[in-house]
Formats: C-alpha cells, structure tokens, sequence
C-alpha cells in the first residue's frame, strides 16, 4: 500500500490559487483513475480536478468554499501499489508504503474539521411538550400514530402530545375530537403550510464572484441609468416575417435586432463602447464591439462574449447567443469565451418588468437592458397629419452607464440613436 499525495496543478497563467466549490468524492471513498476528483474555480473559469490514480480517498484539503494555493496536496489516495512515474516535478508525491491501517489514520485526522454535526432525528409528532412530561425514570411519554395522522397534525399545527387518546395511539377521529374541542383557537395558518426552518447558505465559486464584482462595482462606479420609451410595433412585424420563413429552424427573438442596432449606432458613441482602467486612469475605447450576454445559470449570472459583434448578420448573432447561452448553462463555456467584453446587454425576456436599472459589468463603463414588450394605446399622427390613437407594442430600454467617463447627454443621444433604428427597422439592413 502507498498513499499518493496529489497536489493542485497549475491551472493558468498568473493563477496563485484556486477555490473548492464542489468535491465529487469524501474520505472513504474508492476512486479511479481520471475519474472526478473536485471542481476548482479560479477568476477565470472553473475546473475539473481528475484523479490521477485509483484507490481510497483518506484526505481531502479542506471545505467548500476554502481556497486552495497551487502546488498544495489537494488530496492524499491510498493506492494498491507503488505509481510509476509521478514525482514532485508534476505536483505530486508519493509517501512511503503504509498499512490500510495506518492510511485511514491519516484520513481521520482531518475529516472531522470538514464534517459539521448534524442534529440529531426527530419524529413528527416529537414536541417540547412531550419531552419535558417524562416519566420518573426521564423517558419521555411515547406518542403512537400513523404517518398520516402525524403529518396531518403537522400541517395543523397541532402538538400530538396535546391529543386526549382513549386507546393507545393517536387516530384521526381523536384528532377531530380535538379539533372540535379547541375550534375558537385557530390551528391552520391562513396559508395552511407550515413554514419551512431557517437554513444558512455558505456563499462560493461563482456567486461569491459576483457577490464580490457586483460590490466592487457599485463601491467604484458612480452609476446613472437613462430610460427611453420605444415604438416596437413595426420591428415585431419584421421580426414575425422573419420568422415566418424560417421553417423548422430557431425563431428570432428581439435580441439579435437590438444588438444589430446598438453596432450601427456605437461608432458615432465611443466612449459607449469602452473600458476604463481607474487605477490607470486609462479609457480604451473600442472599435470592434464585443458584446457580453448576461446569461442565468444554475450556479448564477455569466456574461459570455460575442466577438466582434458588429461584423456578423442577424442570424448568425442569433445563433451566437443561442450557444453561448447553452455552453454557460452547461458548463462548456470557455475562459477567452467570458473574458473581453466591451459593452454587456442584459435581459430578463418577458420577466423584464418596465424599468430596470442594470449594474455595470466593471471595467466596462455601461450596459444596455431591454425590458418587456407591452401593448399601449399610444396617440401619433396619421398620414393625412391627424391625431390618432391605435394599438403599439411598447419597450423600455434602460442604459446604466459610468458618470466618471460618460456624460448623461452622450447616453440619452446614444439611447436616441438606438431608438431610431429600432422604431424604422428596415435601416438594419441597410448597407
């Protein structure tokens, strides 16, 4: 028997450390090679931690959301035999031969540092009641029911050790007895469910990361948010003809439109489409627009990149949104892929509310966010020059932006500018 320390590899340039954020195996547990070992996420991206070797875990480096330097052991395997060819040069060490014994000696040394105690079990029907009416010799009164009369009781909000039995256990007509006994004192809440107990959720991996860039944020930038009314009435027509010729293929959504108009439009705004380095006191300002997409995943909000946004047609943006969406909600997605954004649009669909007021996504200096389409009756002439009231499908478009850099008359034009090709659509087309 051997134990083999395997250590946390370099895992990118300038990377001087790594955080847990999953463990997919625990002390005691068989592991092969190239199986599973950890997810281990740095600034840039997360990482899959595979086993080098095959045998039992019997230690691991610490808890989710603790940081791991590299080079540190990660994890110490007790393997069958000597590993051929792993040595301190690849992060790795092996440790002199060692008993079963004396492995799982090792392990045990720091798994209870890991482990929280849990509570122990209580029965549904168990109340503080029940325990206090022990009996002389500090056993507490047994309660006898079935699982439907306990969670019947749960739901009521009725402590079983306060039901009068005749019998033995508890049954439902004793429960109604109760009931009828006590009907002035109000056992259901009007909601009828019972509330579920207060837990505390440790934050790691990446919603740490936007804890802590969402803070940095707004404590760096003086944000203000400007927000436009626009007639989107004739750009859902286009984007219904569109569709209507797409067959089989994936419909247009709003979207890629926008993004086509925010490229025609960001040329005459540079200080739109730009990032500000303050401890520099730089501004870069860009000329080919590469669009970040806020995109909601199980582990939190990612912001892919769409490269030079401006030099592609609206169906490949829309099938460039379509699978840097799914790539960051399946994991896939790639370090270059979320790094080097230089405007970010954000948009919550038909949940986008009539106003938003989005956070900058530091060091860019604003970011674009459309809210939900409406049908308003709206007043506008007609074309013999008389007021006219009709139907118009409506969108908000909010613009947070950086006051160090951008001054609110260049981004109420910018807003302008987007409107205009959004409300006369067939100018997206335009060569």
């Amino acid at each position: 028997m051997s134990l083999y320390s395997f250590r946390l590899p370099d895992i990118g340039e300038g990377i001087a450390e790594a955080e847990i954020v999953a463990w997919h195996v625990a002390v005691g547990d068989r592991i092969k090679e190239d199986a599973p070992l950890a997810d281990m996420m740095t600034d840039k991206a997360t990482v899959e931690m595979e086993s080098p070797v095959a045998g039992v875990v019997v230690k691991l480096a610490g808890a989710v959301g603790d940081m791991v330097a590299i080079g540190a052991p990660l994890a110490i395997i007790e393997t069958e035999s000597e590993v051929e060819g792993r040595t301190d040069a690849d992060h790795s060490l092996i440790i002199e031969p060692a008993s079963a014994a004396s492995a799982r000696e090792v392990g045990a040394g720091i798994s209870p540092d890991l482990v929280e105690p849990s509570p122990a079990p209580v029965s549904a029907g168990t109340s503080a009641s029940a325990e206090q009416d022990a009996s002389p010799q500090g056993q507490p009164r047994p309660i006898l029911a079935s699982p439907a009369v306990r969670a019947r009781a749960r739901d009521m909000g009725i402590d079983l050790a306060d039901v009068i039995t005749e019998g033995d256990r508890i049954r439902h007509a004793d429960l109604d007895a109760f009931l009828r006994y006590h009907a002035g004192q109000g056992y259901l809440s009007p909601q009828g469910v019972a509330l579920k107990p207060d837990q505390q959720i440790k934050i790691v991996g990446l919603r740490r990361k936007i804890a802590e860039n969402m803070a940095a944020a707004k404590r760096a930038i003086p944000h203000f948010t400007y927000v436009e009314e626009i007639d989107v009435t004739a750009l859902e027509a286009l984007r219904g003809d569109l569709n209507d010729t797409r067959g089989e293929r994936p419909k247009l959504t709003v979207l890629p439109l926008l993004i086509a108009a925010l490229c025609r439009a960001l040329p005459d705004f540079p200080m739109i489409n730009a990032r500000y380095d303050d401890e520099a006191g730089v501004v870069t300002q860009y000329g080919a627009v590469h669009l970040g997409i806020a995109t909601q995943t199980q582990s939190g909000l990612m912001v892919p990149v769409i490269r030079d946004a401006q030099s592609l047609n609206i169906w490949q943006l829309a099938n460039e949104v379509k699978r840097l969406s799914e790539a960051a909600r399946n994991g896939k997605i790639t370090p270059r892929e979320l790094n080097g954004g230089t405007l970010t649009l954000t948009s919550l669909g038909p949940l986008g509310g009539i106003s938003t007021t989005p956070v900058i996504n530091r060091p860019e200096v604003a970011i674009i966010g459309p809210n939900k389409i409406m049908e308003r009756a709206v007043f506008s002439q007609n074309a013999y020059g008389v007021e006219d009231i009709r139907k118009a499908k409506v969108m908000n478009l909010s613009i947070s932006c950086d006051h160090r850099v951008i001054d609110g008359w260049d981004a109420a034009n910018f807003v302008q500018a987007v409107k205009a090709l959004l409300e006369k659509p067939v100018q997206l087309f335009h060569s």
